[in-house]
């Protein structure tokens, strides 16, 4: 499925910050997600990154959190199916090579594949992917490459992440062309690790409202 709901991207575009979460205890994994929704973000991107980022995905979802829950750091077909199996309702990819499409495509929920060129934008768009990762986004070209591709691909739309900070978030979210940006600001391993939610739920409401303000 390459298609996202309407609902979806609202949703998104109303959380603005999609936390790029890694989970090194499994134990962490919901008092996070909570503090994280307590503070306005419903919109929570797992990464792969450890051996019990699945079993955190799996918690969140036994929780019935009124959040939105997906596994990034997507790199391999295999990694796909797990997440689908942890239930994970979006996938989010650094990258997508060809070989990676078929899966991803048969994902029964929202896709959000990874590029950092015009060449691989246009190959996902081809594919039927409209909403689409920029990373890693500041190396890459950062708002001002986002900028530009909106001219020649008004479409397309993304959710960059990669160097995205409180200092530079505006700049990407003031575009037409960007939905929402990916970081990891608002998710300090130092806090996760010292249970620090409610010092979490406040950093995540602060940045959302200064993003939000006009």
């Amino acid at each position: 499925m390459t298609a996202i709901s309407p609902a979806t991207i609202e949703r998104m575009e109303a959380c603005c910050i999609i936390p790029v979460i890694t989970i090194h205890n499994v134990k962490h994994a919901v008092p996070l997600a909570k503090a994280l929704i307590a503070g306005g973000v419903d919109v929570l991107e797992v990464t792969l990154r450890t051996d019990c980022a699945l079993d955190a995905i799996q918690e969140m979802k036994q929780a019935k959190l009124d959040a939105l829950i997906g596994a990034g750091t997507i790199t391999t077909e295999a990694q796909v199916n797990s997440a689908a199996n942890a239930g994970a309702e979006f996938l989010v990819t650094p990258g997508t090579p060809a070989s990676l499409l078929p899966a991803l495509m048969a994902f029964d929920g929202a896709v959000f594949p990874g590029c950092s060129t015009v060449s691989e934008s246009l190959a996902l768009r081809s594919a039927g992917f409209s909403v689409q990762k920029f990373f890693p986004a500041e190396p890459a070209g950062g708002s001002k490459f986002l900028k530009a591709l909106g001219g020649p691909v008004p479409d397309v739309h993304f959710m960059p992440t990669g160097g995205i900070s409180m200092g530079n978030a505006r700049q990407y979210l003031d575009l037409p062309n960007v939905i929402a940006v990916g970081g990891s600001w608002i998710v300090p391993n130092e806090l996760i690790e010292n249970g620090e939610w409610d010092v979490i739920a406040l950093l995540a409401k602060e940045s959302r409202e200064e993003l939000q303000s006009d």
